[in-house]
């Protein structure tokens, strides 16, 4: 319970009555004093609280793509064809969490721009009004950064690397400040988005872990610095691939990179001579376990996605997969995030979301009902 000036006076048991006494009034200074750091102590944790937190395990979805979807009429209909609001429809399906990309200057790109600071604050107010959890996902890009590309804001060109390291800090910081100003602290927040090879090329490139340490660290440093109680997680894709990720954190940690949870993709069907996810599957349960016992960190599934057309594979795939993350002792495994499953083939061209061209979700989605 929170003690306020006034409900400590009428509880107080010592009622002075003379308050020139020196004796006395120095415990009535001392009191005041206390209470006031007390209220200060409340207000500075309520600052930092994070938005919407809860111990339950973590089911959710990028939905980045939504404001695109909705701007083009795209209409979202629940199961048995009524159109609805799309949180309502998430919420039905057991999601609990948002996941969110942002890009530093995109451009008005139908599937390849947006995500501005401005929409990502804009879509997290939206995501807390359903009582969702909150995950920033940071690309240090105008737009798509993944294995294949980690390119350079436009407006980065040209910097040296002390620059770089001030823009990483400034935008990141700036970025967070906007969102805890429209009452929002992630609970979670990506520095980078799949970067086995690094991250803002050629700076951050692998090819110099000194540099990429540093960049990181700065990411790391502006999220604290505004909302200390919020978990940092640092991603790569091939969640399956132990090798790959035992050879990517053992530089991490080698660099004193900063982070608070590793983050895994996983795609069975990019998956080279694999697409049937039930031969990938055990690789994966193996990385997570080994990932969280190696490095003493939390881990999450923060992509993962299977064919829109085979729904009932991907039903299969969800549900397997969120088993092994919860199997992860410890209870260090945190939850399972969808990538953009509201992006129904017609509109995106992607074929792996989990929603129908009728704008209804598919049997996927069901896999988040499982208990």
């Amino acid at each position: 319970m929170l003690v306020t000036g006034k409900t400590f006076a009428k509880s107080a048991i010592f009622t002075p009555t003379n308050t020139n006494h020196p004796v006395k009034t120095n415990f009535i200074k001392a009191i005041a004093c206390m209470v006031t750091l007390l209220v200060m102590a409340a207000c500075s944790a309520n600052k930092y609280a994070i938005t919407n937190h809860t111990n339950a395990f973590s089911k959710g979805a990028d939905i980045s793509w939504l404001p695109q979807m909705e701007a083009t009429g795209f209409k979202f209909r629940n199961a048995q064809g009524i159109e609805e609001d799309f949180f309502k429809i998430l919420k039905d399906k057991g999601i609990n969490t948002i996941r969110l990309r942002t890009w530093v200057n995109p451009s008005a790109d139908k599937a390849s721009g947006h995500c501005s600071k401005e929409e990502t604050v804009a879509m997290a107010l939206r995501a807390k009004k359903w009582g969702m959890r909150i995950m920033i996902d940071f690309h240090y890009s105008d737009t798509w950064a993944d294995p294949g590309k980690q390119k350079k804001p436009k407006a980065w060109e040209g910097h040296d690397f002390s620059t770089l390291l001030n823009d990483v800090y400034t935008y990141t910081f700036g970025v967070m400040t906007a969102l805890q100003k429209a009452g929002i602290n992630p609970e979670w927040v990506q520095v980078g988005n799949e970067t086995p090879g690094g991250m803002i090329y050629p700076e951050g490139s692998i090819n110099n872990w000194p540099q990429l340490a540093q960049l990181i660290n700065k990411g790391y440093d502006a999220i604290k610095a505004v909302s200390p109680q919020s978990k940092v997680i640092l991603h790569l894709d091939q969640g399956n691939n132990n090798e790959r990720f035992r050879w990517w954190f053992d530089k991490a940690t080698t660099q004193k990179a900063k982070y608070d949870v590793i983050g895994l993709s996983y795609y069975p069907y990019w998956l080279k001579g694999s697409p049937d996810y039930t031969l990938s599957i055990n690789d994966l349960a193996k990385n997570l376990n080994d990932m969280a016992a190696r490095y003493n960190k939390e881990v999450m599934v923060v992509e993962v996605g299977g064919e829109s057309a085979k729904p009932q594979n991907t039903y299969d795939m969800l549900v397997a997969v969120q088993q092994k993350v919860k199997l992860v002792p410890n209870n260090k495994g945190l939850g399972v995030l969808y990538w953009e499953p509201q992006g129904a083939n017609s509109w995106s061209h992607y074929a792996l979301s989990a929603w129908g061209d009728d704008g209804k979700p598919t049997k996927a989605m069901d896999a988040f009902l499982v208990k």
